[in-house]
């Protein structure tokens, strides 16, 4: 029962060219860092991606882009990255826009097991192109269909050995449902805790949806953008 491994490179280990994978974090806050790290250590390549963003052109992932491990990201908001925008024009990358609500449900359907669902979401625009429409009591609505992936790479706030985890903040708002949408979850924890220790009614992910535990190892809490006022 404990799923705690050794190094970020560890839980890695099976990850192969062409995987799908779903990466937590909205913008550079909630990036599994340690993971994000591994891949890139690891070379794998023709990757395609779950996350809400690409990160920017260095940090987050970013990195993997840079590196030219990523064929195809499946993302809703695509900005801060001068690198992203270059490999799309080029015809190097290609990318599934998907509006933000849209897919955090995809992917909570995904591990939900439902087959689709209709959503008013992008009726009347080019996300509408190609798919199934319907009107239900006089609106318009299109169905979108699950995301699954291979691996999820998610960072918990705190896990204990059986794989329970525990998310804090912003990290939440992807984190649980990629879990569960999932052949193979890794969670990224900044503290591991003994089993026990975290209290039942305050877990967010049940350790059954978790394969793999590894301890982060050092944090550099990326900053999208810093605005900062002048010195008077």
């Amino acid at each position: 029962m404990n799923k705690v491994v050794e190094s970020a490179d560890a839980a890695v280990r099976d990850v192969a060219d062409g995987a799908t994978i779903m990466v937590s974090g909205f913008g550079l806050c909630g990036n599994p860092e340690n993971l994000i790290l591994a891949l890139h250590r690891k070379g794998v390549r023709d990757l395609t991606l779950v996350s809400n963003n690409c990160g920017t052109t260095d940090l987050g992932l970013g990195i993997l882009l840079k590196a030219r491990q990523i064929r195809k990201i499946v993302a809703s908001y695509v900005g801060e990255n001068r690198e992203f925008e270059r490999q799309y024009l080029s015809g190097e990358l290609e990318v599934e826009l998907v509006p933000q609500g849209t897919l955090a449900e995809r992917i909570r359907a995904g591990g939900a097991g439902i087959g689709g669902f209709y959503t008013a979401t992008g009726v009347g625009t080019k996300v509408a192109e190609g798919k199934e429409s319907r009107v239900i009591d006089g609106k318009e609505y299109l169905l979108e269909l699950p995301l699954r992936a291979d691996f999820a790479l998610v960072l918990a706030w705190k896990a204990d050995a059986w794989g329970n985890l525990l998310f804090r903040k912003t990290a939440r708002n992807f984190g649980p449902m990629m879990a569960s949408a999932a052949k193979v979850t890794i969670a990224e924890a900044e503290h591991v805790v003994g089993v026990g220790e975290l209290d039942p009614d305050q877990i967010h992910t049940p350790g059954i949806y978790v394969k793999r535990v590894v301890k982060g190892e050092r944090y550099e809490k990326w900053i999208e953008r810093r605005t900062v006022r002048p010195r008077a």
